[in-house]
């Protein structure tokens, strides 16, 4: 004689089967490798920190050696060379599922418009007193290597998902 014994320890047909390794698995890490502009929004996060922290640094540095000059040039220079490697990201992040014609145009506008904006902010900062140039040129550069390399390391740290497609070619 049988019993049902056997058929208490299978799931029923509408439950899902338990995995046991199911439970460990980390939502959050299959959506960031999943997710294709993961890369760039860790990119976009890594950079605003390490310029907060340049800014910090700099305002530290400057503020106390040249006073309020010293302040108007790390605001200055961090806000040209920050901003204008933040707003590319940006620009990418909002543009992501266009078409690859709306990101180019996107791309190249805002370039052509942050090319104009700089140059029109030296044109009107280069005969002003109020600013410290040393700390705006400093800044500037600080800003564009830190916040590059910053995005450079949130995109290469990024776990993403590599996935080769088949090909019909096998035999």
């Amino acid at each position: 004689m049988s019993t049902n014994d056997e058929n208490e320890l299978t799931p029923a047909a509408d439950e899902p089967a338990a995995d046991p390794a199911a439970a460990d698995v980390d939502l959050e890490a299959i959506d960031e490798a999943t997710d294709p502009a993961a890369p760039l929004r860790a990119g976009l996060k890594y950079g605003v920190r390490g310029l907060g922290i340049l800014l910090v640094a700099g305002l530290l540095i400057w503020w106390p050696w040249k006073g309020e000059p010293g302040l108007w040039g790390v605001l200055i220079g961090a806000a040209i060379g920050g901003g204008f490697i933040l707003i590319t990201v940006i620009t990418i992040l909002l543009t992501a599922k266009a078409s690859p014609t709306v990101v180019m145009g996107a791309l190249m506008g805002g370039y052509l418009v942050k090319v104009i904006i700089v140059i029109a902010v030296t044109a009107v900062l280069k005969d002003m007193t109020f600013y410290h140039k040393g700390a705006l040129v400093s800044m500037l550069i600080g800003a564009i290597v830190l916040v590059l390399g910053s995005e450079l390391w949130g995109v290469l740290t990024t776990r993403q998902v590599y996935v080769a497609p088949e090909s019909n070619d096998r035999k």
